[in-house]
C-alpha cells in the first residue's frame, strides 16, 4: 500500500481496490503522486492543508517506527516503514517546490555533494567517479569526518560547536550529541571508569537536595545525574536512547507478566499492598532466570 495512505487519513477510504503486487513504481512515480496529492484542482484536501510544521510530528513518528522495526528485528515491516519515512522527504520537497525554494532534485544533489566531500578516503578527487587506491582505517575516517563537519559549521558562520544541534531532538539524544561535540574539542573523560565517580557525586547531591526539599534544586540535581549517566553511556559507546528503550521494553514485558499472574489468581492491583506487588515482580524476574 502506498506511503500516502499512512499520512492521509482519507486515502484508504478513497481506495476501492489495492494496488497489484506486480505493479512496480519508482521515485519519479512517487514524486508525481505527491504532486497529484497537492494539486489544487483535484488533490487530497488533507494533504493540501498541510504545512512544514504540520507534518513534523509525522516525520518524528515515522523515524521512530523505523528504529522500532530495526530494534525488534522486524525486517518484514521495515520496508514499509522506510517508505513512510521517505514520503516525509518527498512531502517537504513538494512544499518547497511550490514556494520556489528548492525541489527534490536539488535535495538529492546537495546530499550527494556533501557525502562525496565528507568521504575523501573514498572519493580522493572530490568527484563521484574517483576511487581511492587503498582502504582507510576506521579511526582515521572518523577523525576526518569530524574535522570536515567542523569546517562546514565554521563556513556556515557558527561560532560555537553547539550552534547547530537541533533543540527538538529527544533529550537523551541531544545530550549525547552535546557531549560528543565537547569531546571532539578535548573536553572529555579519558575512560568510562572516570565517569562513575561523577555519577556517585551527582547522586550524593541529589540526596542532599531531596533532604532540603527545594523542588527547583531537586530538578537540577536530577538533571545532572541523568546527564552524567548519558556521559557514561557515550563513553561505553552505547546509544542512550536505545539503552533506555531496551530498559522500557524489559519493564513492560515484566509488568505484563505481573498483570497476568495477578489476573490468574482472580485478584486486582487495588487489592494488593506494595510489598505483595513486589513479590509478584520478583517471581517474574526469578522465572526469567530459570
Amino acid at each position: 500500500m502506498i506511503a500516502a495512505i499512512a499520512i492521509c487519513p482519507r486515502a484508504y477510504l478513497m481506495s476501492e481496490s489495492p494496488v497489484s503486487e506486480t505493479t512496480k513504481y519508482d521515485i519519479d512515480d512517487l514524486i508525481e503522486l505527491m504532486s497529484r496529492l497537492r494539486d489544487p484542482s483535484d488533490g487530497c484536501p488533507w494533504d493540501l492543508a498541510q504545512s512544514y510544521a504540520d507534518i513534523v510530528p509525522s516525520t518524528i513518528e515515522e523515524a521512530y517506527e523505523v528504529a522500532d522495526c530495526i530494534e525488534r528485528g522486524n525486517y518484514k515491516d521495515l520496508r514499509e516503514e522506510l517508505g513512510d519515512l521517505l514520503f516525509q522527504t518527498i512531502f517537504y520537497s513538494q512544499l518547497a517546490k511550490e514556494q520556489q525554494l528548492f525541489d527534490l532534485t536539488q535535495v538529492i544533489s546537495d546530499l550527494v555533494a556533501k557525502l562525496v566531500r565528507r568521504h575523501p578516503h573514498v572519493f580522493p578527487d572530490g568527484t563521484l567517479n574517483s576511487r581511492a587506491a587503498d582502504a582507510s582505517a576506521v579511526s582515521e575516517v572518523k577523525q576526518n569526518w569530524e574535522a570536515l563537519k567542523e569546517a562546514e559549521r565554521t563556513n556556515k558562520g557558527h561560532s560555537s560547536a553547539m550552534d547547530d544541534i537541533p533543540l527538538a531532538l529527544p533529550a537523551l539524544t541531544r545530550s549525547q550529541k552535546v557531549q560528543k561535540r565537547a569531546a571532539n574539542l578535548g573536553f572529555d573523560w579519558n575512560s568510562p571508569d572516570e565517569v562513575l565517580p561523577k555519577i556517585d557525586e551527582e547522586l550524593i547531591e541529589l540526596r542532599q537536595a531531596l533532604q532540603g526539599g527545594d523542588k527547583a534544586e531537586i530538578e537540577e540535581e536530577l538533571g545532572d545525574l541523568l546527564f552524567s549517566c548519558v556521559n557514561l553511556s557515550r563513553k561505553l559507546k552505547l546509544d542512550s536512547e536505545q539503552v533506555l528503550r531496551k530498559a522500557q521494553n524489559k519493564f513492560e514485558t515484566r509488568f505484563r507478566k505481573v498483570e497476568q499472574l495477578i489476573e490468574n489468581k482472580g485478584l486486582s492491583f487495588s487489592e494488593l499492598e506494595t510489598d505483595q506487588l513486589e513479590d509478584y515482580w520478583r517471581a517474574v524476574k526469578k522465572g526469567e532466570s530459570v
